[in-house]
């Protein structure tokens, strides 16, 4: 059965120079639970933050977050002692286990971005970070993250592969398909169309019980395509992902 999330269900806990509009990828069933995940994809912050903006250090434990910023540059730092600079096609992996401290800055230009928070499949593991800079922002599927015994450039602790694909106005997307895993479609920027069904700007869509059919773009767009393990062992200690609602 396809399920369509809309722009409308999202909550915004801040609004300013810092603004979050706050997925929660559960809402797609329709149904109010106790727990508004999918799985052990939890949240999806889609962040605008205005040139200057300083969020301060802070410390997250047992989050696994990924950074995909789509415009702009956001000037990271972090307890490891990294300071990078993170723009379109630059991606962030932040495992931050049993503690993770960071903090990020803008300089000239605004940035939006996601955050995806996804919860490990266990408490308090040993934190990290990872970068890796893609090869190609293209029409087609590119593989971002992964499981650590999978080969996709950035690992999560999780049984959740993450892909985007950059489809022009006209363009159709095939969509791959792994056994065991639910597919989650999420639109970035842009809209797309299924079987005559819009999905647009912050809007994502499913289908329970059958692969998602092929996507055309009805404009030029961005679109990041989830598998998740609805199954999957996981911690619900996270500092974002451990939310329920």
């Amino acid at each position: 059965m396809m399920k369509k999330l809309s722009a409308h269900e999202h909550k915004q806990p801040f609004k300013g120079p810092f603004t979050i509009t706050r997925v929660q990828p559960g809402r797609i069933f329709g149904e109010e639970t106790d727990d508004l995940a999918f799985g052990p994809l939890s949240v999806i912050d889609h962040a605008v933050m205005k040139k200057g903006l300083t969020i301060k250090m802070h410390e997250h434990v047992n989050d696994e977050i990924f950074s995909y910023v789509w415009q702009g540059t956001m000037y990271h730092r972090d307890s490891a002692g990294i300071e990078k600079a993170v723009s379109n096609g630059q991606l962030m992996m932040m495992n931050a286990g049993k503690s993770f401290w960071h903090e990020e800055k803008v300089g000239l230009d605004q940035v939006e971005m996601l955050q995806i928070f996804v919860r490990p499949r266990e408490t308090n593991l040993e934190p990290m970070i990872q970068f890796h800079e893609k090869t190609s922002i293209a029409f087609d599927w590119y593989l971002m993250v992964g499981p650590e015994n999978s080969d996709a450039p950035l690992k999560v602790r999780q049984n959740v592969f993450i892909f985007d694909a950059h489809p022009k106005k006209g363009d159709s997307l095939d969509i791959p398909f792994y056994e065991g895993l639910q597919q989650y479609l999420y639109v970035m920027d842009g809209e797309i169309t299924v079987e005559g069904l819009k999905i647009g700007k912050f809007e994502a869509i499913t289908n329970i019980g059958n692969p998602l059919p092929t996507v055309t773009a009805t404009e030029n767009s961005t679109v990041l395509l989830f598998f998740v393990d609805m199954n999957a062992a996981m911690s619900m200690a996270g500092t974002i992902s451990g939310l329920r609602r």
